[in-house]
């Protein structure tokens, strides 16, 4: 285990767990009643206490007193959970009937998905460990899900302001203390413009409020003079808005004077992916911007942060969650391997979730352990529903972009990441035809650029011959370019303008990788 990353088996706690011990004694370890959790001394103030006898930031102690004190409280947690019937019920499926000793017995929690979320935390929200009549809560809903369906999550409100100062705090110290330098104010703006009942409408801007020594303003939907106004602001200034928000900042700046382009410091996009094509019109712009990204979810407000312009490798906030990438099985995925988003809030007495799979892919990277900071990273590999059926076999729509983007430049000289505002697989399953949409200026231009390079037949071989290389080495025998042609399935590319209706866009304009048509 490396600061909130779960690691495979065979690395302990260690000499960390007798401060563990310590800091979360016996006596607090297994609350008697459901009248005895409010009562709890909240994890943050174990997290201040760890700082004062280690004489360093939380984020900065070493990785065997994190996981040592991570782990006594994912103990304290399992004996709080247990005090409601459901959660009881749910885990003596799993054999699991009190706290674990090991990270690997940890494991044998079961995952819970949105699904469990909904039964849990909507409705009567039987899975609260304290009744919402006790008050002091806050019902939080997401803006958006992948089944249409509504979706809230119920936090502590004494617990969100503790993580608002810890996410906050970190932002500060670890993401942008480095651009937002000099004596002049700093400042901080997210243009988010959701409801506030929405995660992004309330809790991000809880988080960036909290960032020490920035001005923050809550701009809301932002147009060009409002932007211009925002930018007449003298100092260093950071954005965070979801990713289509970001991107739009590239149009909306361009009247500004050059003083105010280079006061723009630091973008931060919420939304897994913001496009090349997008990141060199920013850039363009605004020649000063480092552009970052910010993961995070309804049920956790700040997952990890990028903290390196020159690395996609996200970082998770030490103390604020357990961050797991895990397989199919819910075991722990070994460095450079790809597997599940699972998130269990540490910040949680009153209304716990426990092992969450946030629908999100992740490659485990190696953890940060020099001097400063020490915590575990990760990047972002997809949504995990970014797949591509294609008979039997299923392609990752990542990796199968990413080899088609490289085939067709070099055959055809076209690149879609420095072309495309937009992409999107369509794959009509019935009929047996995949077409990947372009959204980009000149669609007649670069389709008769693609078809004079390529041929009639190109398009289809380009795909036959890159699909392969978005499989796993476990499906070898599928992995060529004649069971491809096998399948029956046709690939088409198509371009279209930008504002296409043919792309198809969430409620908050995102634009899924994959559609799947019947």
């Amino acid at each position: 285990m490396t600061s909130m990353i779960l690691a495979p088996p065979g690395r302990s706690p260690g000499d960390g767990a007798e401060l563990a011990a310590r800091l979360i004694p016996e006596e607090e370890m297994r609350p008697w009643s459901v009248d005895d959790v409010p009562a709890l001394p909240s994890f943050a103030s174990k997290m201040r206490e760890c700082e004062r006898i280690c004489g360093v930031p939380y984020s900065e102690t070493p990785h065997e007193i994190q996981d040592a004190l991570v782990l006594r409280r994912l103990g304290q947690m399992i004996n709080t959970v247990l005090l409601n019937p459901l959660w009881r019920e749910r885990l003596a499926a799993t054999g699991v009937t009190g706290p674990p000793a090991t990270y690997e017995e940890w494991e044998r929690v079961p995952l819970s998905d949105k699904t469990v979320q909904r039964d849990m935390f909507m409705g009567a929200r039987p899975g609260m460990v304290v009744p919402l009549g006790h008050g002091g809560f806050e019902v939080v809903a997401s803006g958006g899900t992948s089944d249409g369906l509504p979706l809230e999550i119920v936090y502590s409100l004494r617990e969100l302001r503790d993580t608002y100062r810890i996410a906050g705090a970190f932002m500060g110290t670890y993401q942008l203390r480095d651009h937002l330098a000099g004596g002049d104010p700093k400042w901080l703006f997210t243009n988010l413009a959701d409801y506030q009942m929405w995660s992004s409408g309330t809790m991000v801007g809880g988080v960036l409020q909290q960032v020490p020594g920035v001005n923050y303003i809550g701009a809301g939907p932002v147009t060009a003079p409002v932007l211009e106004h925002m930018f007449s602001y003298p100092g260093p200034k950071a954005m965070m808005g979801i990713s289509a928000g970001i991107a739009i900042l590239g149009d909306l700046g361009a009247g500004l004077s050059r003083e105010a382009r280079e006061s723009f410091r630091v973008a931060m996009y919420g939304s897994g992916v913001l496009p090349h094509r997008k990141r060199a019109e920013l850039r363009a712009v605004y020649p000063n911007v480092a552009i970052l990204s910010y993961f995070a979810a309804t049920q956790a407000e700040t997952i990890g942060l990028q903290l390196d312009d020159d690395s996609p490798w996200l970082a998770s906030v030490p103390g604020l969650h357990l961050v797991e990438i895990v397989d199919e099985s819910g075991r722990a995925v070994a460095e450079g391997e790809e597997g599940e988003l699972v998130v269990t809030r540490l910040h949680a007495h009153e209304a716990p979730l426990l092992r969450l799979k946030l629908g999100d892919r992740m490659v485990r990277r190696p953890a940060l352990d020099g001097p400063g900071l020490k915590t575990g990273r990760f990047e972002f590999a997809g949504r995990t529903g970014d797949v591509l059926h294609i008979g039997d076999s299923q392609y990752s729509a990542a990796l199968a972009y990413a080899a088609v983007r490289e085939d067709l430049r070099k055959a055809t000289g076209v690149d879609l990441d420095e072309a495309a505002h937009d992409l999107q697989f369509v794959n009509h399953r019935e009929c047996k035809s995949i077409t990947l949409l372009a959204a980009v200026d000149d669609p007649d231009g670069l389709a008769h650029a693609v078809s004079a390079a390529l041929g009639p037949a190109g398009v289809q071989r380009v795909f036959a011959g890159a699909l392969p290389r978005s499989l796993s080495l476990f499906n070898d025998r599928e992995a060529t370019q004649a069971a491809v042609e096998r399948t029956g399935y046709r690939f088409h590319l198509a371009f279209v303008h930008r504002s296409s209706p043919e792309i198809e866009r969430t409620a908050v304009g995102k634009v899924p990788l994959v559609r799947d048509r019947g």
